[in-house]
C-alpha cells in the first residue's frame, strides 16, 4: 500500500472519530498511525498497541513515512495532536506507570484497547457497526481515563474558602499557565500563596501562611506575580510573568531579596514567559542564579547559571 493511501486513511479515521478540524492533519493522522504502529506493509488487522513517548513518534514517522520533524516541534506533537488524543479516550496517557511525573522524560501513550479492536476491523464489514458502538460509549470511557489521571495528580493547594479570580488578557493567561502547570511539573504540593492581578491587584493572597514564614508586607505592589510555598523542601518560589513587566534581573532580584530577607524558608528567583521570542527580548538582563520558564515549551526549565538547579541561595553560596 502507497504511504499516501495509508495516510488518507488515517485522516478518514479521525474523522469517523469526531476529531476538531484542528487535528484533521497529517501530523495527527501520523500520530495515530504511530501508536497503532501501522506503517504502510501493514493491514489494520495487524494493528499493535505499543506504548510510545512523542520522540518515539516523530522517529516512528520519519521512518516510515519518510517525514521528518523538527526536535523544536516535540510540544506541537504534545500539546495540538496527544493531548487531544488523551481528552478524547483514543489514547492512554502513561499507562504503564499512570504516576508517573508529567515533566518525566519517559511519558508515554498507548492507543486505548477498545478502539484498537475497532479499528482492527477497518475496511471490512464490520468497521461501521463496531465504530458505531465505540462511539456511543466513548465518553464514558474518556471520563474514566480523565478521573484515573486526576487521582495521580497533585494540584496546587489553595486556602479553604478562597478562590483565584483573574482579570482577562494576557498576562493573566500566563499567571494560569504558571499555577496550573509549572506548578504542577516543578512544585508538586505546593501552597499557592500569592498572586497579583491586573485588575484588582491581589488575585489571591494567603497572608497568614506568609507571616508563618517570616515575611510581613506593607507594600504588594513590589511583589512578585507568583509565590508558591514548598513545604516539604522549604522553599519559596518568587515568580515573574513577563508581559507587560520584565524578568527577574539583578535589580528585581536585589528588591526580592530584600523584600523577602526575613523568610525562614529559601528563595527560589524565577522568570516565566509566553514563549522564546519574548525570552530573547529580555535575556540579556536575566540575573544569575535564577530560573526561567518558557510557558509554551513546559518541560523544560532554563538554569541561568549556580551551583544548584532549581534551588535557593543562601549567603554563604
Amino acid at each position: 500500500m502507497s504511504k499516501k493511501r495509508r495516510l488518507k486513511e488515517a485522516h478518514a479515521v479521525l474523522a469517523d472519530l469526531g476529531m476538531p478540524r484542528a487535528q484533521l492533519n497529517e501530523r495527527t493522522a501520523l500520530c495515530l498511525l504511530a501508536l497503532l504502529n501501522l506503517s504502510p506493509n501493514r493491514t489494520w488487522d495487524k494493528a499493535q498497541a505499543p506504548c510510545m513517548g512523542i520522540t518515539p513518534i516523530m522517529d516512528w514517522a520519519r521512518d516510515n513515512f519518510g517525514r521528518s520533524y523538527a526536535p523544536n516541534t516535540r510540544e506541537t506533537f504534545r500539546r495540538q495532536s496527544m493531548h487531544q488524543f488523551v481528552q478524547a479516550g483514543i489514547a492512554v496517557y502513561n499507562p504503564d506507570k499512570p504516576d508517573r511525573p508529567v515533566n518525566s522524560p519517559h511519558a508515554v501513550y498507548r492507543i486505548e484497547p477498545h478502539l484498537l479492536a475497532v479499528l482492527k476491523t477497518y475496511g471490512t464489514p464490520h468497521y461501521s457497526r463496531r465504530l458505531k458502538r465505540y462511539l456511543s460509549e466513548r465518553k464514558t470511557l474518556a471520563q474514566k481515563y480523565a478521573r484515573e489521571r486526576a487521582m495521580n495528580m497533585v494540584p496546587v493547594q489553595i486556602k479553604k474558602g478562597q478562590e483565584i479570580r483573574l482579570s482577562s488578557g494576557a498576562h493573566s493567561e500566563l499567571i494560569k499557565a504558571i499555577v496550573e502547570d509549572f506548578a504542577g511539573r516543578y512544585a508538586p504540593g505546593g501552597e499557592l500563596v500569592y498572586i497579583g492581578d491586573t485588575g484588582d491587584k491581589f488575585g489571591y493572597f494567603d497572608e497568614q501562611l506568609l507571616s508563618k514564614l517570616g515575611v510581613r508586607l506593607d507594600n504588594h505592589g513590589k511583589m512578585p506575580d507568583v509565590v508558591v510555598f514548598l513545604r516539604k523542601k522549604n522553599w519559596l518560589l518568587l515568580i515573574e510573568s513577563v508581559t507587560s513587566h520584565g524578568p527577574v534581573d539583578s535589580k528585581r532580584h536585589e528588591e526580592l531579596s530584600r523584600l523577602f530577607e526575613k523568610s525562614t524558608a529559601g528563595l527560589v528567583f524565577i522568570s516565566v514567559f509566553q514563549d522564546r521570542k519574548t525570552f530573547l527580548k529580555h535575556l540579556e538582563s536575566i540575573a544569575w542564579e535564577t530560573e526561567v520558564w518558557i510557558a509554551n515549551t513546559p518541560s523544560h526549565l532554563i538554569h541561568f547559571n549556580g551551583i544548584r538547579f532549581l534551588g535557593p541561595y543562601n549567603g554563604a553560596d
